[in-house]
């Protein structure tokens, strides 16, 4: 009796992990495509009401620097000037949030950035999904 109680409890302990690592899956995929969305948000923000959709140099400068420091202050690290710039980067590089793909993450697309030629750019866009 007592082997088929550890073992039953076992298996009930196998299925209950197997929920919770799937549900922090979900969870993770969630915020990270919520945070995918708010980094294209910031560089749109930047690059349209900032920066009135140009690329004004040296007052980006100073507005990626002023807002590099604030957003550091109040929500830590992530927020450094070169991260900022792909930020701008990114919104320039996918100007149509729905063009943006939520099942890739961040680290994807700071990649994907460094691919200038459009056509390549879709072929590992294309990769990255399967």
């Amino acid at each position: 009796m007592a082997q088929s109680l550890s073992s039953s409890i076992e298996s009930s302990y196998d299925r209950i992990k197997e929920i919770l690592e799937k549900a922090r899956n979900r969870v993770y995929r969630a915020a990270n495509s919520e945070m995918v969305i708010a980094y294209w948000n910031i560089g749109r923000t930047i690059v349209e009401e900032e920066q009135k959709g140009g690329n004004r140099a040296d007052y980006g400068k100073l507005v990626v620097e002023s807002l590099s420091a604030r957003l550091t202050s109040e929500f830590g690290k992530g927020f450094d000037k070169s991260n900022i710039w792909k930020m701008i980067k990114f919104y320039r590089t996918f100007p149509i949030l729905d063009a943006v793909r939520q099942e890739l993450t961040w680290t994807h697309y700071r990649l994907l950035m460094r691919v200038e030629n459009d056509d390549a750019r879709i072929f590992y866009i294309q990769e990255s999904l399967e």
